[in-house]
């Protein structure tokens, strides 16, 4: 008997668009997540007992989340951009770097020439973003419409030969063209790697497809802070979600999917949706369409590649760099030991098991954007956070490996990069609890795994496909056209693994509310 219109597997924030669309066109929808909260990895949580510091913990800034989705829902939610869009210390003299100052193009570019000796790099690297700029303005319009085949959007983006070098030759043929100096081609190329495993010159083009979602993030490329952490974006989604009448079960796991669209729950309860929507990833839903009795052939396991930190500190460390302050330099894209040639090695480094030495990372400091993650006490207090995203680190590294020594290893390695550009180490900054313990933490992927069910802690579950359809997929049915369909009618995706998944977007929930609307209206 079907019970529901739409019966939702997973609760991260996909979910609770799909929801929140669905339920608001008076369809009987229920969410169904295992864990005891909503967001999946969009949640603020206080890592250290009797410290008054909520952190962005998994997830932490927003580019993807198109402002239509936020209107269409009502979403009370403060995106804030930062003025610093990185800063970059020259691992060989950590004493000078590039700041680049989006308020200041002088001051940029005088830190290029400091750093490089280069006159024309900041120039350069002007013009790289410039060329790059109406991809983003073409491409990010379309991530919320059916999709489009690949030979319209090539014609939409007008240029014939920045196409080629995004979706037929591998990025550091673009990079190595664009910009002259080590460093600077490092700063554009970690775009392309942030939580994949690849290198500049991978054939699979893994690491071009990470960068385009990159740089059209809402039309822009930017990168912003919503004011509250993450936690504040699935707050105003389940509420949203709510007060359109859609049913949010918690301590609910799923544990077998038909595809006639019964879903299991691990207390025997047996839900029916006309439809199933997808928010676990595609490797999580094989499982349990398999457990389902669903006849589904062994897939590739998708693998996560990077190490998240969080910390809280008394206050911010100084830097060997005595020309940039503090609060500038932390306050966007830290980027520390990712040259181009550091970043290659790094990746050779982990594809024999070993953590590169030194850690290529990025370091961002919210709280200088949005203090309001921190108590009164703290704020008064000069303490700041800190988040540390390391690169090339695979999953495959926790294979045999003592999990708690191999995180203890890694924050050994994420502290000596830190501690390579400071002038003074890292744990000489730390918050203490008040039980006296550091305010520092290290999420592996193997921590992902455990607590989100996130299958090799990938944070895309698993390979990003470009953003269109190919000239000859399949686009006849509404899963199809709007990227959301499996081999089952009746099940769809909604979550990162949806065809524009990745990031914290709302675009896969998006996307499969409107190919279910359609099919259930047929």
């Amino acid at each position: 008997m079907i019970t529901h219109d739409v019966v939702i597997v997973g609760g991260g924030h996909n979910a609770l668009v799909a929801a929140a669309y669905l339920a608001r066109a008076d369809r009987r929808v229920v969410v169904v997540e295992r864990l005891d909260q909503l967001g999946g990895a969009a949640v603020s949580e206080r890592p250290w007992p009797g410290v008054d510091a909520r952190l962005s913990r998994y997830s932490y800034l927003v580019s993807l989340f198109p402002r239509s989705i936020m209107r269409d829902l009502g979403l009370s939610l403060e995106l804030r951009r930062r003025r610093y869009s990185s800063y970059t210390p020259d691992p060989s003299d950590p004493s000078r770097g590039i700041l680049i100052d989006r308020g200041d193009a002088a001051a940029t570019a005088a830190s290029f020439l400091r750093t490089t000796g280069d006159a024309d790099e900041a120039a350069r690297f002007a013009a790289f973003g410039d060329r790059l700029l109406p991809l983003a303005e073409t491409l990010f319009p379309t991530v919320t419409e059916p999709l489009r085949r690949a030979s319209d959007v090539r014609a939409l983006v007008g240029d014939d030969d920045l196409w080629e070098s995004i979706t037929a030759r591998p990025l550091d043929e673009l990079i190595r063209a664009a910009l002259k100096t080590d460093i600077a081609r490092g700063i554009a190329l970690t775009d392309g790697l942030i939580g994949t495993f690849a290198s500049a010159d991978d054939p699979s083009l893994r690491q071009n497809r990470c960068f385009l979602y990159h740089v059209i993030g809402g039309g822009t490329g930017d990168w912003d802070v919503p004011v509250g952490g993450m936690g504040r974006v699935s707050a105003s989604l389940e509420a949203a979600a709510r007060a359109a009448g859609a049913e949010l079960r918690t301590g609910a796991a799923a544990t077998a999917v038909s595809p006639d669209g019964k879903v299991v729950l691990d207390d025997g309860t047996t839900l029916h949706g006309r439809l199933v929507l997808s928010g676990v990833g595609p490797a999580v839903l094989h499982d349990l369409l398999r457990a389902g009795g669903a006849d589904v052939p062994d897939t590739a396991r998708p693998e996560g590649a990077q190490l998240k930190v969080n910390l809280l500190l008394k206050r911010l460390p100084r830097l060997r760099d005595e020309s940039v302050a503090p609060e500038a330099a932390f306050a966007g894209t830290f980027h520390l030991n990712e040259t181009m040639t550091q970043l290659a090695a790094a990746h050779d480094a982990a594809a024999v098991g070993g953590i590169p030495n030194p850690l290529p990372a990025e370091v961002y400091c919210h709280s200088l954007t949005d203090p309001t993650i921190l108590g009164p006490e703290l704020r008064a207090s000069g303490a700041q956070t800190l988040t540390l995203f390391g690169l090339h680190v695979p999953h495959r590294l926790t294979r045999d490996a003592d999990p708690a020594a191999l995180r203890d290893a890694l924050l050994a390695a994420a502290q000596r990069t830190l501690d390579s550009v400071l002038a003074e180490p890292i744990a000489d900054c730390l918050y203490e609890a008040p039980d006296g313990t550091p305010c520092i933490e290290a999420r592996t992927t193997a921590d992902l795994e455990a607590s989100l069910g996130m299958v090799g802690g990938d944070i895309f579950h698993g390979t990003l496909d470009w953003p269109w359809a190919g000239d000859d997929d399949p686009l006849g049915t509404p899963a199809e056209r709007w990227g959301v369909a499996t081999a089952f009618p009746r099940i769809l995706v909604c979550g990162s693994g949806a065809r524009r998944g990745g990031a914290v977007s709302g675009i896969g929930g998006h996307n499969a509310a409107m190919a279910a609307g359609e099919l259930l209206d047929a």
